[in-house]
């Protein structure tokens, strides 16, 4: 039986890994070894920001509603808005009324006031 070689399954392994570390600097970019620990470790870092960037825009979304919620009532705060929206009964999610909040500050001030209605009654 003739013996099998591997080497053009090594070498498109070896080519996927140079591909991904096109752009790196010095020998992670060249170097299979030193590539493959560059590119599984920017992989981690990938695979962890993936659920960072959902954290940063709630938060980046909470503090654009909170400043808007402050130009239409200074004594009102995020908390008692998000608190106002749900006695209210309206359903809309923080990313909506980030997004309300800079294009569309009329409608925004609309919600702001059924939140204080609904926190007044």
């Amino acid at each position: 039986m003739s013996r099998v070689k591997g080497g053009t399954t090594t070498h498109a392994r070896h080519k996927k890994v140079i591909k991904a570390a096109k752009g790196y600097y010095g020998r992670r970019k060249n170097t299979f070894k030193v590539a493959r620990q560059a590119v599984d470790k920017a992989n981690q870092y990938a695979t962890r920001d993936r659920k960072n960037r959902k954290r940063n825009f709630r938060a980046l979304w909470i503090q654009r509603i909170n400043a808007a919620v402050r130009l239409h009532d200074e004594a009102l705060t995020y908390s008692r808005f998000i608190n106002g929206l749900n006695l209210a009964g309206i359903e809309v999610d923080r990313k909506v009324l980030a997004d309300l909040a800079v294009h569309e500050p009329e409608a925004f001030g609309a919600i702001v006031a059924q939140a204080k209605g609904a926190l007044a009654a």
